[in-house]
């Protein structure tokens, strides 16, 4: 089956590269700060009931410390981060307590991600390169509230503020893409083998305006 699923991958990744002159762009953290970080415009509130989140990522640091990999922010709250914990594990936090989960370790190898959640039944999981966690009920009946920032790079203490160098992101992310509703699993499956999925309705990667403070480089190549 791990076969099957490679061939697939490959299968769909092909027609794309045959077609040359496409490009890819990725934000660059190339080393631990307190000051670099990319801020990220959405193009609706963050109000939410139900959510997918995806990107793809790269990290040398290993698991000496915690990394954020996606912050959003209010005044008043921590709306929604997530996590590569201090033993490896993901997580993903609403406002408080986390959804943690156990998931195979990550090289410095990209890795899709996605993280998705509901809150009438609180199902929450994760998808690590199109193969999915187990389902987790968290959060049932919360709402993720407007009003705040989303950022890469660090975990801000405050509003858009007390960074610690400490749980910065260190290396490459790309292929930030949300959407305001919970992806079907065949079609989370597809896209993080390459394949077109549907455009992000909050955060759409290839139309995405972002702020890039400090040390931080975004760079186009050809895929």
């Amino acid at each position: 089956m791990r076969l099957l699923a490679t061939l697939c991958c490959s299968a769909i990744l092909l027609p794309a590269l045959a077609l040359g002159g496409l490009t890819r762009k990725s934000i660059i953290f190339p080393e631990e700060t307190s000051t670099s970080y990319v801020e990220m415009i959405p193009q609706k509130p963050l109000s939410l009931r139900a959510f997918t989140l995806c990107m793809r990522f790269a990290t040398e640091l290993k698991g000496e410390r915690e990394i954020i990999l996606f912050a959003y922010r209010t005044p008043d709250y921590d709306e929604l981060n997530v996590w590569r914990e201090l033993d490896g594990r993901l997580s993903f936090y609403l406002s408080g307590d986390g959804a943690i989960f156990q998931v195979p370790e990550q090289v410095a190898l990209e890795t899709y991600l996605c993280v998705t959640w509901e809150s009438s039944s609180g199902a929450a999981a994760l998808y690590i390169n199109g193969r999915r966690s187990v389902t987790k009920v968290y959060k049932q009946g919360h709402r993720v509230s407007a009003g705040g920032k989303v950022i890469l790079g660090q975990d801000p203490d405050n509003f858009l503020g007390g960074f610690d160098s400490r749980q910065s992101f260190v290396g490459d992310i790309s292929e930030v893409n949300m959407w305001d509703y919970v992806l079907p699993r065949n079609v989370i499956r597809a896209i993080s083998c390459g394949k077109q999925g549907p455009k992000g309705n909050i955060f759409d990667w290839d139309t995405i305006e972002t702020k890039i403070n400090g040390q931080v480089e975004m760079v186009y190549y050809e895929i």
